[in-house]
């Protein structure tokens, strides 16, 4: 069994379980930091194993076909070797970058051609060579390549789009099923629900990954621009069609507050750029709501990052002296920060699970979401 369902939530979908994998046990829910090259931007291997108890985290396709390239990778021994992560990782298919190139990409039932955006030469991704390329990265759970469509798409083009994603999906479970793993361990494989923000497509796309019968279920084409609700719309929507036997993945979201109400929905794998993006930046996640740290009110305040935090870094450092760090340019401030917020989520989705045992998520959930969306200023 590759997905033990141990605990269900009385109130909501919320549910708790283990993802088996070769290199280890995912429980879940869980957040996934992004690494998207081979690094979480900032924060050290050893740090996100042992300090913030990461379990899994992901790399992307797109980005490291094209830098350092499938033939060093294949070369050192597979991604997990080459960036010295023992645990559980993920990639994605890279659908949604080549989606942001815009005019530097362009769609076909063949697949999706694109300009590389770091010396414009093309390259061609096909359902089938996707497959090639995850299958070389050596990540244990692999994704399908799909077409994601912007928040605000109209009816037609979503729907085309969706159908697109379909067809490709069966190519790449048949590319899947006729190849083998190249570094003597097990890959799982994921479709992608898609249908943009149209109830009805979505209804449709969830029935038919469903179907397909693989080792999980991704839900994409959410956090792309459409309004919040829309999204907490199609999630309650996919809720109860969503296989319960399968760990369902929601990609690329997101707030505290979102992920929060995703597991809500059943969800209980995330992944986002936001705690270090947001990090670099000098915006700080908190158990009171979110803090600029660069804001002068900051200057003279000995108190640790977060009152209330498990990380070790709460303690260690203040808001005073991470300000004076972001002020002064020194690259430790993005470092501290982005820790900071990955262990924050980790802790976020560990006391998720926490309450869903417990028998009340949904009170707590309520009760702390309006908190989390608060900006703390003095």
């Amino acid at each position: 069994m590759l997905f033990e369902l141990i605990k269900k939530d009385n109130n909501t979908y919320a549910r708790c379980g283990i993802l088996h994998t070769d290199h280890g046990d995912i429980q879940t829910p869980i957040f996934m930091p992004v690494g998207t090259v081979g690094s979480v931007k900032g924060v050290f291997h050893k740090d996100l194993a042992e300090d913030t108890k990461a379990q899994i985290i992901l790399g992307n396709t797109y980005h490291l076909y094209l830098r350092p390239g499938t033939k060093i990778i294949n070369k050192g021994g597979g991604l997990h070797k080459f960036v010295g992560w023992d645990r559980p990782i993920l990639t994605d298919s890279g659908g949604f970058q080549v989606f942001s190139l815009a005019s530097r990409r362009k769609i076909t039932e063949e697949g999706c051609k694109f300009q590389s955006h770091i010396d414009g030469s093309y390259h061609l991704f096909t359902p089938e060579n996707n497959v090639d390329i995850q299958r070389l990265i050596g990540a244990d759970i692999i994704m399908a390549l799909d077409e994601c469509t912007p928040g605000n798409a109209d009816y037609d083009y979503a729907k085309k789009s969706m159908e697109r994603t379909h067809r490709w999906l069966q190519r790449c479970i048949k590319q899947f099923k006729n190849t083998q793993p190249h570094y003597g361990y097990r890959q799982l494989f994921f479709p992608i629900i898609q249908g943009c923000i149209y109830p009805d497509l979505r209804k449709i796309s969830t029935e038919v990954i469903a179907e397909s019968d693989m080792d999980g279920c991704a839900i994409g084409g959410l956090s792309v621009g459409e309004p919040i609700e829309k999204m907490y719309e199609m999630l309650e929507l996919m809720a109860p069609l969503l296989p319960e036997n399968k760990p369902h993945y929601l990609m690329g979201v997101g707030t505290p507050a979102n992920i929060l109400e995703g597991i809500a929905n059943g969800v209980d794998m995330f992944d986002c750029v936001m705690p270090t993006r947001n990090g670099r930046n000098g915006m700080l996640f908190t158990w009171q709501g979110t803090i600029n740290i660069k804001n002068k009110c900051w200057e003279d305040d000995f108190s640790p990052l977060d009152a209330h935090g498990t990380s070790f870094v709460d303690s260690s450092y203040s808001k005073a002296y991470l300000r004076h760090l972001f002020v002064a340019g020194e690259m430790l401030a993005a470092q501290i920060a982005s820790y900071h917020n990955i262990a924050f989520y980790l802790e976020l989705v560990k006391q998720a699970r926490e309450h869903i045992f417990a028998g009340d998520f949904k009170e707590w959930k309520d009760r702390i979401v309006p908190i989390l969306e608060q900006r703390i200023v003095r």
